[in-house]
């Protein structure tokens, strides 16, 4: 009897060990916790404009009529979207009306995503703040630029929209970043500063970050940030548009100047990427936010050292991280955002971090209608993102603030 308790548990042993090593089980399980992914992230995109925050509707509808807001607005708290709309034209020279999952341009805001990749590629120790960009491009002409100066805006690089703009000559032909970078060997542009000495925002760092992910992996930062980035976020709707792989950009919403006069055409400066070059929607950033918040993309050390100031303050609060801009207020209070604006689209991704709230707005007409949010700021009890609000001490205006 002893004998067949024996055979009997040696075989259930057995089988629970094969079930467990089964591959197909495990990729099962696999497809089981991405199903549930894909539940909880769908979970965030419910909206019924039925129950819209009316003082938001309101404030969207003016801030169109009297500032001359053209795009797309978001706003969601603690996980639920309460307001969101799309106002205007897609395409104003064919009456293209937006739609509320139109895909933009983001400009600027695609620093974040390179901040978020190099940080990873940090934590996979394929990377150290501290590696030297000669260290990839042997012929890169300054000496003493770190992957940390890069990421704040402190190695004193010229602008190389501005450098190249008089050396290409065949403005039909795309630029790629290995062409920008074989450029600033060849002609060793003179830099604004020296290194470390001053933050001086430019997309030349975020470019050459671009470019260093691309040689430390061997593939593209399309294919890099997409697999490490927008598919662990559930993205499914960003991607990486380049010149340099698209004749034209496959998307229906253009850029346009302030007076609706002309559409922004994509050149050759759209071709390299990192600095700017990622397209997505409103929904896609909620996502993203999601996915860094739970922790899909970083370590929660490497998201606190992002989310430091690494230059001085302006006016008290206003900072830079890696990849970051960033309010630091009292007792603790955090905010970080990116503002966008490049060839006819103009946008801010405020992510209250204390208060789980995020703020979009994606516009395709360039004018002044975004530096109008203050009273949306106070409803929703955000600090103002508006550098120019406050006084150098930090306080606002009119304001008992130390």
């Amino acid at each position: 009897m002893i004998k067949k308790y024996a055979l009997l548990l040696t075989i259930c042993t057995t089988f629970l060990t094969a079930c467990s090593s089964n591959p197909e089980k495990k990729e099962a399980d696999l497809k089981v916790r991405t199903v549930d992914n894909d539940k909880t992230d769908s979970l965030l995109l419910l909206y019924n404009p039925k129950k819209e925050d009316k003082f938001i509707a309101e404030f969207a509808r003016n801030l169109h009529k009297k500032s001359g807001f053209n795009g797309n607005i978001l706003v969601a708290k603690k996980g639920k979207i309460i307001f969101e709309k799309a106002i205007g034209w897609a395409d104003y020279l064919h009456r293209d009306s937006l739609k509320i999952n139109s895909e933009f341009e983001l400009a600027s805001v695609t620093k974040t995503f390179t901040g978020v990749a190099i940080m990873q590629l940090i934590e996979a120790k394929k990377l150290k703040l501290s590696d030297n960009v000669k260290k990839f491009y042997p012929n890169f002409p300054y000496d003493g630029i770190t992957i940390k100066m890069l990421l704040t805006h402190r190695s004193g690089m010229m602008n190389y929209v501005y450098f190249t703009d008089g050396i290409w000559k065949d403005k039909k032909k795309p630029m790629s970043n290995l062409d920008v970078m074989n450029l600033i060997a060849k002609h060793k542009p003179a830099p604004y500063a020296k290194p470390d000495t001053r933050f001086h925002y430019n997309n030349s760092n975020y470019m050459v970050l671009a470019s260093i992910i691309e040689k430390v992996t061997g593939g593209t930062y399309a294919k890099y940030v997409n697999e490490h980035i927008f598919k662990p976020a559930g993205m499914k709707n960003t991607h990486v548009y380049s010149t340099t792989q698209y004749k034209k950009i496959p998307v229906d919403v253009v850029g346009h100047d302030r007076t609706w006069r002309y559409s922004v055409v994509q050149n050759f400066l759209d071709g390299p990427v990192g600095d700017k070059g990622i397209y997505s929607t409103l929904h896609d950033l909620v996502l993203y936010d999601h996915a860094l918040k739970n922790g899909r993309l970083l370590t929660k050390q490497s998201l606190d050292s992002a989310y430091k100031g690494h230059n001085t303050a302006v006016n008290g609060h206003f900072n830079y991280g890696y990849g970051w801009r960033m309010f630091d207020g009292d007792r603790g209070r955090k905010v970080v955002y990116h503002t966008g604006w490049w060839h006819g689209f103009r946008h801010i991704y405020v992510r209250d971090l204390n208060q789980d709230i995020v703020i979009i707005f994606l516009g395709n007409l360039t004018n002044g209608s975004l530096l109008h949010l203050d009273e949306l700021y106070k409803y929703l009890k955000v600090p103002i993102i508006r550098k120019g609000a406050y006084q150098g001490n930090g306080s606002l205006p009119g304001s008992d603030e130390d």
